[in-house]
């Protein structure tokens, strides 16, 4: 019999990752997520629950994009339209 170590996110205990690095990495993105949802339902009220939570993981899966165009290369978003498409 063989042997497995897998391991869990603490955020996501549906999902299991063969590599600690990878489950570490899903957990951080969904605590950033999580902030963000906060942030976005606190700007826009009128926001369901489910799209804050989308949009919150949505940026949180594209942070390095959104941290370029955030940093005067506001033409970085441009591979998110692409993505889209």
């Amino acid at each position: 019999m063989a042997v497995e170590v897998v391991y869990r996110s603490s955020r996501d205990l549906e999902r299991l990752f063969m590599d600690k690095a990878e489950a570490d990495r899903h957990d951080k993105m969904l605590e950033l997520a999580e902030l963000l949802a906060e942030v976005l339902q606190k700007a826009v009220p009128s926001l369901s629950e489910q799209q804050v939570e989308e949009a919150g993981i949505y940026m949180a899966k594209n942070r390095d994009v959104f941290a370029k165009a955030f940093k005067s290369q506001p033409d970085a978003l441009s591979e998110l339209l692409v993505e889209s498409e």
